[in-house]
């Protein structure tokens, strides 16, 4: 034991401290003290967003009197000098004697003494966002000055608090005829908040918020015009009908959407235990934002209502694609349906829980049941309701889901190490040059045509792939097709690239990439799907001007010994007048495919760099947005588009007749 203090016995009783520490160590504060010497167990800290929630507590407790329906009308003043006011034309918080304490008003009980208040039988309230009972009186705690009046039985009261205790006795100002409710005007003591000041824009938005999340409230903004610094209104009366449509309309303003119009609604929850109130809809493009509320207060990390939200959208699109019969559906999570939908989710529930008291989360078990069950039934009904919307809605959810297997795939396989020998396909025709400068990658169809290509290259600098008929249309295939498809695995192996997320242009093994197929429709076709693949596979590769189109001829006209090449039919009526005569006999041979031409032939007219003529595929950067509905369009699982395209386009095209 010795050892263990230095070679000597500890004092009989321990340490001369701990002799030390007795009953008269123990302190008991009381009142609101211990709100002053730990601020941060009560509004989360010192900081601004600490000093903004003094006033969202006021004015919840001013919201739960206009939810329970005894008013309608709520004041917010900024002033300078770092005070604000909140005035409501509710009840009035009661001044007559408390029962416990009949020396004092219930005015006065309420404001200085922790965990009181008119919340926690339920009996004045159904729902409410203030139930600890300590949001006015940690104000009160943490105001160097707050000044209250009471207009209540057509009789003012008045009384001032410091520092969370009273300057003197409740006051009777006199009868008073046109005015109800409770003013609360205060200033944070800068001896716990130093030099911060109230923001007019911080405050302007929280007033806004509430505004929106009960449609009964009139809420009246003003503030000194000293006091705004951007373009926040000096005055204003915020009034939505709308409600949560209202905000999200206006919070998507310009915004594409996959929806035609935004999921709204609100419901009742069973045996009068409260109601929720939702707007939704999901965006084409850019990340969205889900907005939560709980009996007005706001729920910044969400909880068991949001998640009861989750819940009903998921099983209930789930639902309707099983009813579609699309097993691709049962792929569909909430990170899918949530990850680019804009949403707001009000709820009022009785005696709410809520994670520490700056009320960040709601944990109340229940809500997620209530909420759950109460937007699985209407979301059913406006998927049921149209079908056209349900369908694109679909869509867009299992296209996200296949993206996000695809990257969690790919994430999963590890990199080849830079020392390991790289895998290389067995059918590619590598070139000699070891470095990407001059290098091109042949792309053709068949191995007849790559037999051809690979007698016709410069084996320095070209490599020849063939590929297997026409590839895998990666516009309207699923994410699982295409990482199963061997002719697309065999093309990213041999450009060393990666693909998608994976996508690394520094470990690019050609500076060129040519797509070299017949010149007839099939050859049409196959180089659009490999153009679609680059454009949503390897767009960079378009961006960086790296893919080609290879233009090989598609007849040869011979006669006294000259031959000439023509691309295609009108091509070869304008070379028959030009280069030889009237009456003169031409030879006119068509080719079939790359694989019938000779390969001295195919090096001299497509792939001989001094001879050939090949063509950029570019991304034309004013009509982003264009290429992308294009592609949608002509490549993509919905017929209908590319027959509309047809429609249009052929008049402008002057086509007579389509070769399929």
């Amino acid at each position: 034991m010795n050892d263990l203090f230095g070679g000597k016995r500890p004092p009989k009783g321990g340490t001369p401290e701990a002799a030390s520490y007795t009953a008269r160590d123990i302190e008991v504060l009381e009142g609101l003290e211990p709100v002053r010497r730990r601020p941060g167990m009560y509004i989360g800290g010192t900081d601004d967003n600490a000093l903004h929630h003094l006033a969202a507590e006021i004015l919840d407790n001013a919201m739960d009197e206009a939810v329970a329906g005894h008013a309608d009308r709520i004041e917010v003043v900024l002033e300078p000098g770092n005070w604000l006011m909140v005035r409501d034309n509710g009840r009035g918080i009661p001044t007559d004697p408390h029962p416990k304490f009949p020396k004092l008003s219930a005015l006065e009980v309420i404001l200085t003494t922790l965990h009181s208040g008119g919340k926690f039988s339920g009996k004045a309230y159904d729902t409410s966002g203030g139930l600890h009972g300590v949001g006015s009186s940690v104000v009160n705690a943490l105001s160097e000055r707050m000044e209250v009046e009471v207009a209540r039985d057509r009789t003012l009261f008045t009384q001032a608090y410091s520092r969370g205790k009273p300057l003197g006795k409740l006051k009777n100002a006199g009868a008073i005829h046109n005015r109800r409710g409770t003013s609360i005007r205060f200033r944070p003591d800068p001896e716990i908040f130093g030099a911060l000041e109230f923001s007019a824009a911080r405050l302007y938005r929280l007033c806004r918020s509430k505004a929106y999340l009960y449609r009964g409230v009139e809420i009246r903004w003003s503030c000194d015009p000293s006091l705004v610094k951007d373009e926040t209104p000096a005055q204003a009366t915020l009034h939505f009908p709308g409600g949560l449509a209202d905000y999200l309309a206006g919070a998507i303003e310009g915004r594409s959407q996959v929806v035609p119009a935004a999921y709204v609604g609100e419901a009742s929850f069973p045996d009068g235990a409260g109601r929720c109130e939702w707007a939704i809809t999901w965006l084409d493009q850019g990340d969205g934002f889900l907005s939560t509320y709980a009996n007005t207060i706001p729920t910044s990390q969400g909880g068991t209502h949001e998640a009861g939200l989750r819940g009903a959208l998921v099983k209930g699109l789930r639902a309707y694609g099983d009813l579609k019969k699309d097993k691709r559906a049962a792929t569909v999570t909430a990170e899918d349906l949530f990850g680019g939908m804009a949403g707001m989710l009000s709820v009022f529930v009785r005696e709410p829980q809520f994670q520490g008291q700056t009320k960040e989360k709601l944990t109340s078990p229940e809500a997620q049941r209530l909420v759950e069950a109460a937007l699985r039934d209407h979301f059913d009904h406006w998927l049921a309701g149209d079908p056209q919307t349900a369908d694109n809605l679909l869509a867009w959810a299992i296209e996200r889901a296949e993206d996000r297997i695809r990257r969690r795939e790919q994430k999963e396989t590890p990199r080849k190490s830079a020392t390991r020998k790289l895998r290389l396909p067995g059918k590619l025709a590598d070139c000699s040059r070891e470095g990407v400068d001059g290098t091109e990658l042949f792309l053709v169809e068949g191995d007849s045509a790559g037999g051809s290509a690979k007698q016709a290259r410069d084996r320095e600098t070209q490599a020849v792939l063939p590929l297997r008929g026409k590839i895998l249309n990666v516009a309207s295939a699923s994410a699982d097709k295409l990482r199963q498809n061997q002719e697309l695995k065999d093309l990213i192996e041999a450009l060393g690239c990666g693909a998608g997320d994976r996508f690394d242009l520094a470990r690019l093994r050609y500076g060129r990439i040519v797509i070299m197929t017949d010149a007839d429709v099939d050859g049409a076709h196959i180089a659009a799907l490999l153009m679609t693949f680059f454009y949503k596979e390897l767009r960079e590769l378009v961006a960086q001007g790296r893919v080609f189109l290879a233009q090989p001829p598609l007849y040869r006209l011979q006669a006294a010994g000259k031959s000439v090449y023509a691309m295609d039919d009108r091509d070869r009526e304008r070379i028959q007048k030009r280069e030889f005569k009237p009456n003169q006999k031409v030879e006119v041979s068509r080719f079939k495919g790359l694989g019938e031409m000779p390969p001295a032939t195919l090096k001299e007219t497509t792939m001989d760099p001094k001879r050939r003529t090949l063509l950029r595929v570019v991304l034309p950067q004013e009509e982003r947005a264009t290429t992308a509905d294009l592609m949608e369009a002509l490549m993509g699982r919905k017929p209908e588009l590319r027959f509309r395209f047809i429609q249009e386009n052929a008049a402008k095209l002057d086509v007579e007749e389509v070769d399929v």
